[in-house]
């Protein structure tokens, strides 16, 4: 497989790893209500022109599927992104980068629920490993201080969010829609601007000024339009699977580019808490023999 292959995800990765320090750099700068509804408003600006001519040649799709769509961008648009920006006001770059790491393993355990795949050895102990990895994260290192309910709200909405992602991700596999990959993105942005303008009327409305509008078009472009595309021709190239496997860099690289721009210190529950969920994630995506089969293949060999 050319090397070529590996840069669009790679780069999505890379991307969606800047946005969490842009999260953190909104602190203070914009209200996580008006950042969350502005980077899709402006998203929706952008793609308007190039995409909506084919949305209303498909309007009678969109129209049938429009319950659907607006569950996806409440998912993937609306509370992901619009709980990592409040989440930010509690917890780290650092750990946020940890957690969203969570959401190639969370798929996994909702395609189980779900879409009725049968658990895998990797899903079951790579869980395993994930939950002991959250619990050293969240405990700062103490696990039993969770006991005391010692946990950031930050980090707790981050784990929220993560599932709505992967919860975002199970729903699009299950439901197949007759609609270019453009088109569905659209209308789901749609929705989006809609589910998260009463929020952004509620307030509190920040005002765009030089110190914030980086952090809008960062959001709404790079983190937004860009990585869709480059995801898309991403899965396109080598594979859903495959693609996922590089959301296993994003604590590396949010740690990295925290370190670099927010001057955060890593400390040893972020190297722990971590590796842990990074092997319990790898293990779910590695070992994916399902338990099912093997239990039903040793039943012949032991009538033989």
């Amino acid at each position: 497989m050319p090397l070529m292959y590996f840069l669009p995800p790679l780069a999505t990765v890379l991307i969606w790893s800047g946005n969490m320090t842009i999260n953190q750099l909104s602190v203070g700068a914009i209200a996580p209500s008006s950042i969350a509804f502005l980077r899709w408003l402006l998203a929706l600006a952008v793609m308007t022109p190039f995409v909506l001519p084919a949305a209303l040649r498909h309007r009678d799709e969109i129209r049938r599927q429009w319950p659907k769509l607006a569950l996806l961008g409440l998912l993937g648009m609306g509370l992901w992104q619009g709980l990592a920006y409040v989440a930010a006001e509690t917890t780290t770059a650092t750990n946020m980068g940890i957690l969203a790491a969570m959401v190639p393993l969370l798929t996994v355990l909702l395609s189980a629920l779900i879409l009725r795949e049968p658990p895998t050895l990797g899903g079951i102990v790579g869980g395993v490993l994930a939950f002991v990895g959250v619990t050293v994260l969240l405990g700062r290192g103490n696990p039993l201080s969770l006991l005391q309910l010692q946990v950031a709200l930050g980090d707790a909405l981050m784990v929220v969010a993560a599932t709505c992602y992967a919860l975002y991700g199970v729903m699009l596999k299950r439901w197949s829609m007759n609609l270019p990959p453009w088109v569905m993105l659209y209308a789901q942005v749609c929705f989006a601007v809609l589910f998260l303008l009463p929020p952004y009327l509620m307030g509190p409305m920040t005002p765009i000024d030089g110190q914030n509008i980086g952090l809008i078009v960062y959001a709404g472009i790079p983190a937004s339009i860009i990585t869709t595309f480059l995801w898309m021709r991403a899965v396109r190239q080598i594979g859903a699977n495959q693609s996922s496997i590089f959301i296993n860099l994003m604590p590396l690289f949010s740690a990295l580019i925290a370190m670099a721009f927010l001057g955060e210190q890593v400390a040893g529950f972020h190297f722990t808490g971590g590796l842990l969920i990074l092997a319990g994630v790898i293990m779910a995506q590695t070992l994916t023999r399902p338990l099912t089969r093997g239990l039903t293949s040793d039943k012949p060999s032991s009538a033989r």
